[in-house]
């Protein structure tokens, strides 16, 4: 048994909470076992420079961890004076995996800013942003369809993100952070609902593996996905699923 008493393909409890915030369009408090991250969704009636005239929308984020969300203090980008180059890089994926799933013509020249915010992190918090950073980009959507600002539903599909990994007791899932200090091998895997892969990234930290072995985590990170999939449509009801499924 693992440091948590969980089978190797089981996900920590997961608990995603809607409308946790007063002002987004959407906004999501997500639980994965002991990390928690706040997803919002804001609206802004603008497109960057290289979009404008072209009547396409677009998806972009933004990520930090608060200072109390780890054991030892993490000092604020601002107090640095510049982002933090860990953070740059979960921010781009967090934008590049929403907007896989956005037709961005439908969007309207518009701006859907996703922030997400490490309350406490205990591992797998970039990949517990997207899978709840993706209900709060589906509940700003409906709230400008419900405004009429929206002529078509931009939403293609599902989407959510798991981390993977090697230990020395072999492959698990859904990594806490003393699993994923010491993994062997540490992947992060965004899919969408159909099995099609958004982005893998997998690195060898303590030893190199095999292509079986990356075959068993993809499986691995598959069976999560799936699961994270299936809570995101019980929540979002079967209304919103369906036009999600039938754009």
């Amino acid at each position: 048994m693992r440091i948590d008493n969980r089978s190797n393909d089981q996900l920590r409890p997961v608990k995603i909470t809607r409308d946790y915030l007063l002002h987004p369009y959407g906004s999501v408090l997500i639980e994965m076992g002991n990390t928690k991250v706040i997803c919002t969704a804001m609206v802004e009636e603008k497109v960057p420079p290289f979009l404008k005239g072209t009547g396409q929308g677009w998806v972009t984020s933004e990520y930090s961890m608060l200072p109390g969300s780890t054991m030892q203090r993490k000092i604020r980008d601002s107090t640095k004076g510049r982002i933090d180059g860990r953070n740059q890089e979960i921010q781009r994926l967090i934008g590049r995996s929403l907007r896989s799933v956005v037709d961005m013509s439908k969007l309207g020249e518009r701006t859907i800013w996703i922030d997400c915010d490490v309350i406490q992190a205990d591992g797998g918090t970039r990949t517990a942003a997207i899978t709840g950073a993706y209900i709060a980009l589906v509940d700003a959507v409906c709230k400008l369809r419900e405004e009429k600002l929206l002529h078509k539903f931009p939403i293609t599909g599902f989407l959510s993100a798991i981390s993977v990994g090697i230990s020395e007791e072999g492959p698990i899932l859904d990594l806490c952070y003393d699993e994923d200090h010491v993994a062997l091998v540490d992947m992060n895997v965004v899919m969408g609902d159909e099995g099609n892969f958004v982005e893998v990234q997998g690195t060898a930290e303590g030893a190199v593996y095999t292509r079986a072995q990356l075959d068993q985590l993809l499986d691995l990170a598959e069976k999560g996905n799936r699961e994270l999939i299936a809570l995101q449509k019980e929540i979002l009801g079967t209304e919103i699923t369906a036009i999600i499924q039938e754009a």
